[in-house]
């Protein structure tokens, strides 16, 4: 093999994939967009297959078929900033520049087909299975070629009519709250940050549309905050409302002092925080955005006036005068920023880890743990402090008690995203692990839980799959309480995420557990199954241990009597069966699936009704070619 062109071949694959998966990992999308959204999203998702076949296959890729691949990478890299400019950006501006967006949908897709045009299907050494999808795929974009949405005429008229008259009526503000999904103050604040980001960011003058978002969001604020003023508030708050001064809503409060903010700003992360508070925390030396954890790329802070727009406008409607000053923020004394821990009590907790006997340090792994649950500050204080590496050695205790409490902290510490990756350096995965093998109940428990919060970062996925987790998981999702077989289904799921765990999973003999607990409806557990069974199902190992199991039956009943969710894990499992197996799309022929896949393609979720109708085609096409 020329050494070169596989290294041509390796790259270029593994920039697709990763593209593909990031574009799989994007949220849902809420914008009036959200149906070209999908269709493009769905396509690009059915490309993974060829990529993970070829850049697992050990054969050589031409230059011409390296060059395709090139131009498809570029095209999928467009079409995944399209995405995420979709997803993240105003509602307003894409409701009233709809076909603005969808002209570049169209060019997009027109885009994608002309790369996969120049990319030689027959020449390629991939699976029957494989070629066939991708041809179905390449198919599905020449069909939407120049096509674009219907036109909505009610939200046409409805924007007009709301940017037209000064007072609208309830109704057509109702039906844009609706259509655009502005329904609660937290959905305007976003918007509010969306339309400020777009504004900040573009290099022409917004002029007269930015004007038309403005005065569109303040009449939905209006209607919002008459209609559902509590849209964002607790059961309780919305109890204590009644009786006595009104709760502030939570998104009104700086994250730092948890007081109602007077002058809101945005920091580079996009969270917003009181100006003086955030302003204290950077003067202190800090470089990190104090919620998310993230590294601020910039100290610049914004203004976000709608936001303050709008609490000023709750505290009127409140009767409430704005704060004056935020005195919280700075240590009266000394002026400096002071965090919510207790650091020498922290320190004398740890020395007593290193030095204590072994009821001292019981005592003491315990205390970290309720410190480290009770809130965001602790959890950075007891890591600086050099905890971690002490509590990892606790894992290895020979008192279960003092296992739980070490693995329990770990878990607690590892919510700051920061702590994770010091928790893997500290060679803490194997004593977890071991933990989840061997620990008490609730050892074991909070060790699957641990393993999950780890997995959040993939590399961690691949640590900890190799240190033997999934058997272990496996064990607990078999014997375990119910809350510790809801906690080692999570962490399997998250790690089958990565393709070498799904191998892992599917030969420690997932499938057999997984299939009970289908089966067994009163059991609390089949939301879990479906969703691990759909993961590993698109996996060829996966496919095969499930279709083995004679799963149809049970999941065709599914797609007629489950949930929204678990009907679409049932269609994603049925497809990746039925695709390329002509007895299972005669199994579920027989089981009368078309119909139910049918009304699941009208009235189930957006992926649930792309899947449908994928089976659905498949079907049809094995009915013509059965009886031609």
């Amino acid at each position: 093999m020329n050494p070169e062109k596989d290294s041509d071949k390796m790259s270029v694959l593994g920039q697709l994939l990763a593209i593909v998966k990031e574009i799989s990992g994007l949220p849902e999308c809420r914008s009036t967009s959200k149906k070209m959204y999908y269709n493009l999203v769905r396509r690009i998702k059915l490309l993974s297959p060829l990529f993970e076949e070829l850049k697992d296959g050990e054969e050589e890729l031409e230059d011409s078929e390296i060059r395709g691949f090139e131009s498809l990478r570029v095209a999928l890299d467009s079409a995944k900033e399209l995405l995420k400019l979709v997803n993240e950006g105003s509602k307003l501006y894409q409701a009233l520049l709809r076909d603005k967006f969808a002209v570049k949908f169209c060019q997009m897709t027109d885009q994608i087909e002309a790369s996969l045009s120049s990319i030689p299907y027959d020449k390629l050494n991939v699976s029957e299975e494989v070629r066939e999808q991708i041809e179905l795929v390449h198919a599905q974009f020449k069909r939407a070629k120049g096509r674009m949405d219907s036109p909505d005429v009610q939200l046409d008229r409805d924007l007009e009519l709301a940017q037209r008259e000064k007072d609208p009526d309830h109704e057509t503000l109702k039906r844009l709250s609706e259509n655009l999904q502005l329904r609660t103050i937290n959905d305007m604040k976003k918007e509010s940050l969306a339309l400020h980001e777009m504004v900040v960011s573009s290099s022409v003058d917004p002029g007269d549309c930015f004007a038309k978002m403005s005065s569109l969001l303040r009449k939905l604020k209006d209607y919002v905050l008459t209609v559902n003023p509590e849209a964002d508030s607790s059961e309780g708050e919305k109890g204590l409302i009644k009786h006595r001064s009104p709760v502030i809503p939570d998104d009104f409060r700086c994250p730092i002092s948890l007081e109602l903010m007077r002058d809101p700003v945005i920091v580079s992360t996009g969270q917003t925080y009181e100006r003086s508070c955030i302003q204290k925390w950077l003067d202190a030396g800090h470089k990190t955005c104090p919620k998310t954890q993230q590294t601020l790329s910039h100290a610049a802070l914004t203004p976000n006036y709608v936001l303050k727009s709008l609490i000023s406008f709750w505290c009127e409607s409140n009767g409430i005068e704005l704060p004056k000053t935020q005195e919280n923020c700075r240590n009266k004394k000394t002026g400096k920023f002071v965090s919510d821990c207790d650091r020498p009590a922290i320190h004398a907790l740890l020395q007593k880890l290193v030095d204590g006997n072994p009821e001292v340090q019981r005592a003491a792994a315990g205390e970290l743990r309720l410190l480290a649950k009770r809130n965001a500050d602790n959890r950075v204080c007891i890591a600086e402090a050099g905890a971690i590496p002490r509590l990892v050695e606790l894992l290895s205790s020979t008192d279960p008690r003092t296992q739980e409490h070490a693995v329990t902290a770990l878990l607690n510490l590892s919510i700051n995203e920061a702590n994770k990756g010091s928790i893997v350096n500290s060679g803490a995965i194997p004593d977890i692990v071991d933990v989840l093998r061997i620990g008490s109940m609730e050892g074991r428990e909070n060790a699957a839980a641990t393993l999950f919060s780890l997995s959040v970062i993939d590399e961690n996925k691949v640590k900890i799959g190799a240190a033997g987790a999934i058997p272990a998981l496996i064990d607990l999702l078999c014997q375990g309480t119910p809350r510790g077989k809801k906690d080692a289904a999570t962490a399997i799921f998250n790690l089958a995420i990565y393709q070498g765990n799904k191998v892992r999973a599917v030969r420690a003999g997932i499938v057999a557990p997984l299939m009970r607990f289908l089966k067994d409806a009163g059991g609390g557990m089949v939301d879990e199954a479906l969703a691990i069974l759909a993961i590993l199902a698109s996996h060829q190992e996966g496919k095969l241990a499930i279709g083995q199991a004679e799963p149809l039956p049970v999941l065709v009943e599914v797609i007629k009597t489950g949930s929204p969710r678990n009907r679409e894990n049932a269609a994603a499992i049925l497809w990746s069966l039925c695709t390329g197996d002509e007895q299972h799309l005669k199994t579920a022929r027989e089981l009368g699936a078309e119909e139910a896949l049918k009304e699941l393609s009208e009235n189930g979720t957006d992926r649930a009704k792309r899947k449908a109708g994928i089976v659905l085609e498949l079907l049809q096409r094995f009915e013509v070619a059965v009886n031609p």
